[in-house]
């Protein structure tokens, strides 16, 4: 499992774009993980999936309601990242209005979480392999804080805890 102290792996996620900008097409384009984090300081947070009540309700907005406040703190970058493809992360920032704040990244096959080791298991509740609830800041690609939630919970991964841990 990854751990405060070690670099990010390589890995690809998925961003889709409504428009054509910056270089990027319509439609699912590639992050690459080792670039995006390169020489800034990013928020990565996962949660299990999109439009789930949790992460729809509380984990998205409250990053998005303190955008200004982990910019002003040196933030360059905020990641969403889920265990979904990028058409439905497209949608679902589309429906709580992150462009521009909140870069909403799809692992579609669950592979960049399984580098990063934290998968969950929600076979039984008919979600297949997913994501972890969890936060981490990055800086030039080393993970500064790591905050893993217990199951079922959401108490450390949310965006007031990065700002106290930002300073």
């Amino acid at each position: 499992m990854i751990k405060v102290g070690d670099k990010l792996p390589a890995g690809t996620l998925q961003e889709f774009f409504e428009t054509e900008q910056n270089g990027c097409a319509i439609g699912p384009n590639p992050v690459k993980v080792e670039d995006f984090t390169a020489g800034r300081k990013v928020v990565l947070f996962g949660l299990p999936g999109a439009f789930t009540p949790t992460c729809s309700a509380k984990h998205v907005p409250g990053y998005l309601a303190h955008f200004d406040e982990l910019k002003a703190k040196g933030v360059d970058a905020i990641a969403c990242m889920s265990v979904n493809d990028a058409f439905v992360m497209g949608a679902w920032g589309r429906e709580l209005h992150t462009d521009g704040k909140v870069h909403m990244l799809g692992d579609g096959s669950a592979d960049y979480t399984k580098k990063l080791g934290l998968e969950l298991d929600l076979t039984a509740r008919g979600m297949g392999m997913r994501c972890q609830r969890f936060s981490m800041l990055v800086d030039d690609g080393v993970v500064k804080t790591l905050n893993i939630e217990a199951p079922g919970k959401f108490e450390v991964s949310n965006a007031e805890t990065m700002l106290t841990q930002l300073g």
